[in-house]
Protein backbone atom coordinates (compact mmCIF):
# COMPACT_ATOMS: atom_id res chain seq x y z
CA UNK A 1 0.00 0.00 0.00
CA UNK A 2 2.91 2.18 1.19
CA UNK A 3 4.29 1.58 -2.38
CA UNK A 4 1.72 2.97 -3.94
CA UNK A 5 0.88 5.84 -2.06
CA UNK A 6 4.22 7.12 -2.75
CA UNK A 7 4.45 5.90 -6.80
CA UNK A 8 0.92 7.43 -7.54
CA UNK A 9 0.86 9.95 -5.32
CA UNK A 10 -3.25 9.05 -5.13
CA UNK A 11 -5.16 10.29 -2.19
CA UNK A 12 -5.11 8.36 1.15
CA UNK A 13 -8.69 7.92 0.23
CA UNK A 14 -8.51 6.11 -2.64
CA UNK A 15 -5.05 3.70 -1.75
CA UNK A 16 -7.02 2.99 1.48
CA UNK A 17 -10.15 2.31 -0.43
CA UNK A 18 -8.75 -0.10 -2.94
CA UNK A 19 -7.08 -2.20 0.27
CA UNK A 20 -10.50 -1.94 2.22
CA UNK A 21 -8.84 0.16 4.74
CA UNK A 22 -9.96 3.35 6.28
CA UNK A 23 -8.03 6.82 5.67
CA UNK A 24 -6.90 7.07 9.02
CA UNK A 25 -5.78 3.54 8.91
CA UNK A 26 -3.93 4.14 5.90
CA UNK A 27 -2.47 7.48 7.05
CA UNK A 28 -1.20 5.68 10.49
CA UNK A 29 0.20 2.64 8.41
CA UNK A 30 2.40 5.18 6.04
CA UNK A 31 3.57 7.24 8.43
CA UNK A 32 4.78 4.28 10.54
CA UNK A 33 6.60 3.08 7.79
CA UNK A 34 7.71 6.00 7.09
CA UNK A 35 9.28 7.02 10.41
CA UNK A 36 11.00 2.93 10.34
CA UNK A 37 12.54 4.06 7.52
CA UNK A 38 14.15 7.47 8.99
CA UNK A 39 14.93 5.20 12.26
CA UNK A 40 17.23 2.47 10.54
CA UNK A 41 18.62 4.88 8.44
CA UNK A 42 17.10 3.04 5.15
CA UNK A 43 15.76 6.75 3.92
CA UNK A 44 17.34 10.11 3.94
CA UNK A 45 16.83 13.11 1.84
CA UNK A 46 20.34 14.73 1.19
CA UNK A 47 21.30 17.98 3.16
CA UNK A 48 23.67 19.69 1.13
CA UNK A 49 22.77 20.36 -2.43
CA UNK A 50 25.77 19.17 -5.30
CA UNK A 51 27.36 22.58 -6.06
CA UNK A 52 29.93 22.98 -9.04
CA UNK A 53 30.08 24.58 -12.25
CA UNK A 54 27.30 24.23 -14.60
CA UNK A 55 24.57 23.28 -11.84
CA UNK A 56 22.18 25.59 -11.62
CA UNK A 57 19.65 24.91 -8.49
CA UNK A 58 15.85 26.33 -8.85
CA UNK A 59 13.41 25.31 -6.29
CA UNK A 60 10.16 24.73 -5.78
CA UNK A 61 8.21 23.44 -3.09
CA UNK A 62 4.50 22.07 -3.64
CA UNK A 63 2.15 22.38 -0.40
CA UNK A 64 0.38 19.07 -1.12
CA UNK A 65 -1.27 18.58 2.19
CA UNK A 66 -4.62 16.53 2.18
CA UNK A 67 -7.22 18.91 4.57
CA UNK A 68 -10.49 17.28 4.76
CA UNK A 69 -13.26 20.33 4.53
CA UNK A 70 -16.65 20.81 5.36
CA UNK A 71 -19.23 20.74 2.47
CA UNK A 72 -21.75 23.58 2.90
CA UNK A 73 -25.35 22.73 4.06
CA UNK A 74 -28.04 22.00 1.66
CA UNK A 75 -30.74 24.84 2.05
CA UNK A 76 -34.01 25.36 0.49
CA UNK A 77 -32.63 28.22 -0.59
CA UNK A 78 -30.30 28.23 -3.34
CA UNK A 79 -27.62 31.10 -3.89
Amino acid sequence: MCLIYWREYRTLFHVATNYGLSESTASRIVLHVENCLIKFNLFNLPKDLPEGKGIDWNVVIVDATEIPIQRPKKTEEKL
